[in-house]
């Protein structure tokens, strides 16, 4: 009887060994190319994910169930309008020009007609809404995308959406509202509103995803790829689809964001709205 606590403890080392082995050949074998950074990006996820459960996700659940309908649309609206003067500087960087005075079109008719923004009078005008940034006119320009990373309460990202970030930042008409309490106060509704739009395909994301992170990782990836083609992503032929598939590079997209490679049949005569 005296010897079985040290078969016990010899148990346990055993397990113990059995699961790092285990843990170690898991880490080999799930490396993928477009995320050599997996093991920080899956800790950063995960503290996004406990402030997210704890923090946004409650206080996005009660402005939905409390805030009218009207003023939740409201909201989106007057954010919505402020970001579209960015996005026609981006669409003129990006040589689209029809898109970029559009773009001026609805920030003009909405913070005129549509009192600051709050109402949406441009989109029932049949003036598209765009979503540009500067990490797309990047892309346009022919910088790739580089490695995933994931931002610390930002969430996914890339390099080159990364580097972007300053411009996009320094470019929010908000930012430069006054007094400061105004603008921190609607800077916290901006992201509340946010998340709420999300909570839907969020709690969809939580019952169909088997691996979160990857399913974020590889959507996010793929998304910001289309919209760097305005959707209309080159096609390769069919024995470098492997290749394709696990590219962090980005060819320079043209500035009707059409692909070089392979035009699409019949392509629309104006890009789809973002």
């Amino acid at each position: 009887m005296k010897h079985a606590p040290h078969r016990t403890t010899g148990r346990i080392h055993g397990l113990a060994a059995i699961a790092a082995a285990l843990l170690l050949s898991g880490c080999a074998t799930t490396q993928n190319p477009q995320d050599p950074l997996e093991g920080y990006n899956r800790t950063v996820f995960r503290f996004n994910d406990a402030v997210d459960r704890t923090v946004l996700k409650p206080t996005a659940t009660a402005y939905k169930n409390v805030t009218p309908s009207f003023m939740q649309t409201g909201v989106n609206n007057f954010f919505g309008n402020l970001s579209d003067a960015w996005s026609a500087v981006n669409n003129l960087l990006q040589g689209k020009g029809q898109a970029g005075m559009g773009d001026v079109t609805r920030f003009a008719f909405n913070s005129t007609f549509g009192i600051f923004g709050l109402l949406d009078i441009a989109s029932e005008a049949g003036i598209p809404k765009h979503n540009e940034d500067f990490g797309q006119t990047l892309g346009v320009w022919g910088v790739p995308s580089g490695p995933f990373l994931m931002l610390p309460l930002l969430g996914p990202s890339t390099v080159r959406d990364t580097a972007a970030l300053p411009a996009d930042i320094g470019a929010d008409i908000w930012k430069y509202k006054r007094p400061d309490n105004w603008r921190n106060i609607g800077s916290a509704i901006r992201v509340v509103d946010k998340r709420a739009s999300l909570l839907d395909a969020g709690n969809l994301l939580e019952d169909a995803a088997l691996d979160r992170y990857e399913f974020i990782r590889d959507g996010y990836m793929q998304r910001r790829q289309s919209q760097v083609y305005d959707g209309n992503v080159p096609r390769k032929d069919d024995g470098d689809d492997a290749g394709a598939a696990t590219s962090n590079a980005e060819p320079a997209a043209d500035p009707a964001g059409k692909g070089a490679a392979v035009p699409p049949a019949q392509p629309p005569e104006n890009p789809p709205a973002k």
